[in-house]
Order: structure tokens, then C-alpha cells, then sequence
């Protein structure tokens, strides 16, 4: 199941030019559409429940295309979206291919509420080069001519998050005030890094693992018995973290947040770190805190051995995020 995507793609790519399709890619399934710049759409299908979704590749600043998973309710539009992440960027095509089945009861409920959603994926992360350079640098090409620019450094995941925002903003079903995004893990520290340089109408950054944004030196951390990096205790990731660098990140944040904890998680401090620092620079964020045994339970994934419902703790979770969502991307 998983290599069919990959037979799909290859056949529609040896099939297709920017300028124009072959048949064949026709039949594939595959199409070029044009947001904010040309990107490539793939049709595709879940298996169990038949439902149609699209695999759209997204044309990065650096010129590489990141693949991402939409659906979207039936009609024109303009539709609120959110976008949906959890944990690094990895594996590429096959990342979305899986999570769209995981969050399917999730992606369900958006689009039964009238949003249209889109499971994101990036490149992986550089470890610590986001305090180093912060965004990527693009140079004039003085060689070539023209208007382009090229690369200087290596692309960040947080620069592939801005490329997919810019997109989803101008697809022409997606309302470009109302997009929001809810990130479990690294994929919530993405949202944090990402509106210090574009602002979203509304961000869940859950159990965000906000050590690079926090600038914390995570080296300096005890091991717990997992061995874990233990930032359980808030005054302990205070100690470790630097404010200063921190917050020239956080004024620069104009997006309503709202920051899930989890009880036990031994990253809780750096969670509430996050919150407690974006409240002193005035900041429109709302903390709330959750018992609960699962990694990213906000995203209420299909669990191991099958789908199953949603618990009494995820359906509060996510009452709360849907009520926070509604406010923010919706008009009323």
C-alpha cells in the first residue's frame, strides 16, 4: 500500500512539464495548479473509508517541493483551514500518506465544522542552526542574472512552514484570514518559530517542544529514567533557557495562542515556559494543561491495532481548541 504512492508520482512526474500534461498524467490523476506559485496536486484515496484527499506539493523558497495532505468540504469556499503537524519533518511523502489515515477522525471533524485542513510535513530539522541564523539567507544571483536569488545556508523546517502558510493562504477555496494550525511536539515549536515571521489567524501549540525558541541549553539538562532530557520542573528550564534571546523572538509574535501542556511530560516546564514569557511581553495566549498517557494526544490519532475513539480527556482537549479555532478563524 505504502509503494503505490510512489508509483503514482513517479509515473505522473516522467509524465509532466510546468508547461503542459500528457495524457498519461492526466490519467494519473496529477494536475499543476498555481496558489502563490505552480505546485503539483495528486489525487488520492483513503483506504478504509474511501474518502478523497489531495496530495499537493508545495514549492519551497529554496525551490524544493514539500509535500502536504488536503481535504476540504464540498463547495468554493472560502473556507477557514487549519493546518495540522506532529514531530519532526521526516520521511517525506510517506509521512503524509500514513497521518492522513491516523488523523482521520480529526481531519473528519474539521471539515464536518466547515474547515478545510492540511497535514504538513518539512524538511528534518538542523539541530540548534535556528539559534544560529534564525531564517535562511537568500543572495542575489550576480552570476546568472535576472531575479533570482539562491541559497547562502541551509533551509530551516520553520522556512518550510512559512512556504506552506503563503500557499494555503492563496489556494482558491482557503480564506486568507482565517488559517490556523495545531502542531504536537516539534511540529508545535514550528508554529511558535513561524510567527516570528508570518502571523496566522490562530495557533495550538501543543505539548510544543520549544527548546531551540527558548534558546535552552539542553546539554545542561539531567537525564530522568526514561533518559529523557528532564525539563519537568519549570524553575529548572528557567535556569537553562535564555530570556533574552527568547524574547526578541516572542515580540514579534502577533497571533493568538493557545498552549496545551500534559500533565507528567517531561518537557511540562518548557511548555510552561513558553506561556508564562509570551504572557509578560502581553501576548494573546490561553494555557491549559491535561492528564493524559499519550504523546499528542491533541490530534486524536488512530492508536496501534485500529481506530478508536476518542477519550473523555481528548474530547474536552478538543472542544477547547475547536471553540478557540472558531473564535479567531471564523467570521461571526
Amino acid at each position: 500500500m505504502r509503494r503505490s504512492i510512489f508509483r503514482v508520482i513517479i509515473t505522473a512526474l516522467a509524465s509532466v512539464g510546468f508547461i503542459g500534461m500528457s495524457a498519461k498524467a492526466q490519467q494519473s490523476g496529477m494536475a499543476i495548479k498555481h496558489s502563490n506559485a505552480p505546485y503539483i496536486v495528486i489525487e488520492r484515496m483513503l483506504p478504509d473509508s474511501g474518502t478523497a484527499w489531495e496530495l499537493q506539493l508545495v514549492l519551497a523558497r529554496d525551490e524544493i517541493y514539500i509535500p502536504i495532505g488536503v481535504r476540504k468540504p464540498d463547495g468554493v469556499g472560502p473556507f477557514p483551514l487549519i493546518l495540522i503537524g506532529s514531530g519532526q519533518g521526516r520521511d517525506g511523502l510517506l509521512k503524509i500518506d500514513q497521518a492522513m489515515e491516523d488523523v482521520e477522525e480529526l481531519m473528519d471533524r474539521f471539515v464536518e465544522r466547515g474547515y478545510a485542513a492540511a497535514y504538513l510535513n518539512f524538511r528534518n530539522e538542523i539541530p540548534e542552526l535556528y539559534n544560529e541564523i534564525a531564517r535562511s539567507e537568500l543572495l542575489a544571483d550576480t552570476v546568472s542574472g535576472g531575479d533570482r536569488r539562491l541559497q547562502a545556508v541551509p533551509t530551516l523546517d520553520s522556512d518550510d512552514y512559512i512556504s506552506i502558510v503563503e500557499h494555503v493562504r492563496a489556494l482558491p477555496y482557503t480564506d486568507p484570514e482565517g488559517i490556523g494550525a495545531i502542531g504536537s511536539s516539534h511540529s508545535g515549536e514550528i508554529i511558535l518559530k513561524g510567527t516570528g515571521l508570518i502571523n496566522i489567524g490562530a495557533g495550538v501549540a501543543s505539548e510544543a517542544a520549544a527548546l531551540e525558541y527558548l534558546a535552552i541549553d539542553v546539554l545542561a539538562a539531567a537525564l530522568n529514567d526514561a533518559g529523557e532530557r528532564d525539563f519537568h520542573d519549570i524553575e529548572i528550564t528557567r535556569s537553562l533557557a535564555d530570556k533574552d534571546v527568547a524574547m526578541q523572538r516572542i515580540v514579534k509574535s502577533e497571533t493568538p495562542l493557545l498552549i496545551l501542556g500534559r500533565e507528567n511530560d517531561h518537557l511540562q516546564g518548557v511548555f510552561q515556559l513558553a506561556y508564562e514569557w509570551l504572557t509578560e511581553a502581553d501576548k494573546d495566549v490561553t494555557w491549559a494543561s491535561f492528564d493524559h498517557p499519550e504523546h499528542g494526544y491533541s490530534l486524536l490519532r488512530q492508536r496501534p491495532g485500529g481506530p478508536s475513539s476518542p477519550d473523555d480527556v481528548q474530547e474536552e482537549v478538543f472542544d477547547l481548541y475547536m471553540t478557540f479555532f472558531d473564535e479567531h478563524l471564523k467570521d461571526n
